[in-house]
Order: C-alpha cells, then structure tokens, then sequence
C-alpha cells in the first residue's frame, strides 16, 4: 500500500524522514522476488481522524497547510503536500484492511510518509501527523475486533500507546531504544483500568543487538500475542534500530529483521498482517531490512550475512529485569 502523494510531502531541507525513503522500500519490496501488487491507499476523510485525533488538531493541521505549511515541533514540518499525503498515509491501513478482506493472501506492507506512531490525539511530533497504525487498530477494535500492534522501531510509539492506554481489545508491544526520544516507555507502563496488562514494553540500552532482541521476541513478545489471541497483528515497523541508522545506537542487522518478521508471521491467520513503515533512514540498510521482512512474513528462507555485533552486559540484564518487572502483570507472562 502506498500513496504518490508520499513523494510530495516536503518535511524540510536535509531532513532524514525524506521521499528516498520510499523509494528504498520499494527497491527492498521488488529484491524479495516475491509476487507483488501494488495498491494506491484511498485517503481517509478528515472527519474519520476523529477515531483517535481531536477534530480541532485535524482542522489545525488542515489549515496550517492551506496557509503554506509551518514547522509543528523542532523535529515535524508540514508543507502544502502534507495535507493530502497525511490523508493517503492514515487511509492506508484500512485500505489494506479491505484488501486483505477481499481477495489478497496478504501480508501487506504499508509504505507511505508522513509516519505516524509519534503522533498524539492532538500534536504531532517526532516526523509524525496522524497516527497510521493507530488508526487502523481503532477502525477494526470497533468492528469487535482484538488488535496486537507489535512495535520495533528504535523508538518508542508513545502516541500509539496513549491511545489505547486503558483499551482490553488493543495489545501494544514496544522494543526500543532506552534512554533515548521521546523518553517515555518503561517497563511499568502496562496500561490502566480495563486495560491494565495490555501495554508491554521493552525498554533495551545502546549498543543492544540481535543477540538480545532474540532472547526477547522469544521469552515477551511471542507469549504475550500468543496469550491475547488477536484477530489482526499491525506492525509498526521502524528500520532505524539498524546497526547503520545515523539516527540511533542499537546494533540490528538484516537478518534480525528476518528474525523479527518470520517471528510474528504465524501469530494470527493469514492475511491479517499489516507492516507500517515508520522510522528508518539509512537507505542501503532501509532497503536491504525491507527485503528481509518480508522473507520473514511469507516463511522464506533467506541466507543474510550473521550479526558482527554482541550486545553489552547492560542489554541482557536491563532484559532480565524486565521480564522481573512484567512477570505476573501482564497476560502470557502469569
């Protein structure tokens, strides 16, 4: 699923989060071999935002790009092309939803900018506007539907996160880079009310790599899926813990992402995966990680050259402390 208008959105001079990023994915997406359809997401009506966004932060953004565009935060700016691109980026999701639903054997990736696991019911932040994944996990939880969203970008969804803080029918995982932006996602937030036990996060210090992140998809993430049964898993899938990315420390490499993928694949019944490209900025190691995945998601076996990289001490005991921490808190970790 992807979206012309990504090409358009113009997020500032020299900024990481830039169209070549799409490009890249699709370069990855076409080395896999695999057979492909390509799909132009249907962008969603501005009113239907207001699943998870508030209607005046919609109307805001609107109209901050009708006068020219601005900068929203130090590190987000919105151009005249945002507006529509912002539209096709948060339809995406439910376009692949209907898709999935009518006749493709899935999985389905979702490539288009700008991202989204950032953004806040009402402020954007960290390159993100409307909050893609997020979205679509509300549009199918309404539809009496039980959602996981699986996230390993290298940093924290915590838009993604408020949104369904106290939600029993929305499962949020995280993997990311701690301490580092946007300084939220430790191991005690496991989510409130009806929804306590349904936030999972998994906070790992610089220089961790596929070693550790292993050990933690197979001891965390698979059991706690496992023990929520969703219908749908969503994947929030930054590129940037990669051992290339300028923007982070964490030490992945192209076959942790195949790890990472193939882990996951089998959660939920076919056709019910959906990939949401969010960070990533090292275009050779964004091009070559997409490859990876989605190897991983149809269960092909791919030969990728073995991890370089052994994660610090510091990683394996901030692991084991978090199992400590989530033990009993969290379903699937009783």
């Amino acid at each position: 699923m992807t979206h012309p208008s990504g090409f358009e959105h113009d997020a500032g001079f020299l900024h990481p989060e830039r169209p070549a990023r799409l490009r890249a994915v699709m370069e990855g997406i076409q080395r896999a071999g695999v057979a492909l359809e390509e799909v132009d997401a249907t962008p969603i009506d501005p009113d239907d935002l207001a699943i998870v966004h508030d209607p005046a932060y919609v109307d805001a953004i609107r109209r901050l790009c009708a006068a020219g565009g601005g900068d929203l935060d130090p590190d987000t700016r919105a151009s005249p092309e945002t507006w529509p691109a912002a539209l096709a980026a948060a339809g995406a999701g439910s376009t692949a939803v209907s898709r999935l639903e009518n006749g493709f054997d899935g999985p389905a990736m979702v490539s288009v900018r700008p991202p989204g696991h950032h953004a806040l019911r009402d402020r954007a932040m960290g390159f993100c506007i409307f909050n893609n994944v997020a979205v679509t996990a509300a549009r199918l939880r309404d539809r009496g539907e039980r959602v996981a969203i699986v996230d390993w970008d290298v940093h924290h969804g915590n838009g993604t996160q408020a949104m369904f803080y106290d939600d029993p029918d929305v499962l949020y995982v995280s993997l990311h880079q701690a301490p580092f932006y946007p300084y939220e996602g430790t191991v005690d937030e496991t989510g409130r009310g009806r929804g306590s036990g349904t936030v999972v996060n998994i906070p790992l210090p610089s220089f961790t790599a596929g070693d550790v992140y292993r050990e933690a998809v197979e001891t965390i993430v698979e059991p706690v899926v496992d023990a929520f049964q969703p219908d749908w898993l969503l994947v929030s899938s930054g590129f940037d813990a990669h051992a290339g990315d300028p923007l982070a420390e964490l030490r992945l490499v192209e076959a942790d992402y195949h790890f990472l993928a193939r882990s996951i694949a089998g959660r939920v019944r076919t056709g019910r995966v959906i990939v949401f490209l969010e960070g990533g900025y090292h275009l050779p190691a964004l091009r070559d990680s997409v490859t990876a995945v989605v190897h991983g998601l149809l269960g092909v076996h791919a030969e990728f050259p073995p991890s370089e990289h052994r994660s610090p001490p510091e990683s394996a005991a901030a692991l084991s402390r978090t199992r400590s921490l989530l033990g009993g808190k969290v379903v699937g970790l009783d």
